[in-house]
């Protein structure tokens, strides 16, 4: 008998070598392949497995989605034929209301621009799903501090298009030109500096918008314009009050 004495980590490296050689000189090699197209169409069959291992986060999601946020008095329809309607008027309230929160020093907001702007939201439960499909994307909300002229420029860019959802001001669109333009109260002033609330979509150029190219400050409020909304919609909800946008004269064209 002897007595053999093994170092417990020689022997792990050696093994463990071993086995790489041993995976790495195989001699097996693929001589057939079967394989099965199938086409996708309307006349393809369910797949039964499959519904089964959905079905559950399926249930959950819808139940969430589903969830009463609050209650709207009207019908707002994303009808974009005039320069002012309930659903654009809701949308940049609100937005600029949850704003405001965090900033108080914002003038106006111009949220989103009419395209941005999804769906109808309906008369009756707002439903987290109607937000959702209301505001499909992640934008997020922006205070920029912009000039006069870039204020100016931002004015003509909404009487052009015919009107846009905007809060904290209001405006006359004449011979597609802004005029009469009164924020906060006052009369505009091409010589003060406004903070103005935007989506980073829209700073960034969206929608061909360009008066958010040189700011002169800017302020990122961590709040995504989804968010906005469905916050406002719950503080209504939650001291009684229910969504009734109002055509209050915003924007008029002559």
């Amino acid at each position: 008998m002897f007595d053999i004495k093994i170092n417990f980590k020689i022997c792990l490296a050696v093994l463990t070598s071993t086995l790489i050689v041993a995976c790495s000189v195989s001699n097996y090699k693929l001589v057939k392949s079967d394989r099965t197209a199938y086409r996708m169409n309307q006349n393809a069959g369910a797949d039964s497995t499959i519904i089964r291992t959905y079905l559950p986060y399926k249930a959950k999601l819808d139940a969430e989605m589903n969830q009463i946020l609050g209650h709207s008095e009207v019908l707002m329809s994303k009808v974009d034929t005039v320069p002012e309607n309930l659903l654009r008027n809701f949308f940049a309230d609100a937005c600029l209301a949850e704003a405001i929160k965090i900033d108080p020093e914002i003038d106006f907001g111009m949220p989103s621009t009419k395209g941005g702007i999804r769906v109808d939201v309906p008369k009756g439960p707002i439903r987290l799903t109607n937000i959702f499909e209301l505001m499909p994307f992640e934008n997020e909300l922006i205070a920029y501090k912009l000039r006069g002229s870039d204020v100016q420029n931002l004015m003509e860019f909404i009487a052009s298009t015919g009107g846009q959802p905007i809060a904290g001001f209001s405006m006359k669109i004449k011979a597609n030109k802004p005029v009469d333009v009164v924020i906060k109260g006052k009369p505009f002033d091409i010589t003060k500096n406004y903070w103005v609330l935007t989506s980073d979509y829209i700073a960034g150029g969206g929608d061909r918008v360009e008066s958010f190219k040189d700011p002169l400050d800017k302020k990122l409020l961590n709040l995504r314009v989804r968010d906005a909304l469905i916050n406002y919609v719950k503080e209504n909800e939650a001291v009684g009050k229910s969504i009734n946008p109002k055509i209050d004269g915003r924007i008029i064209k002559n």
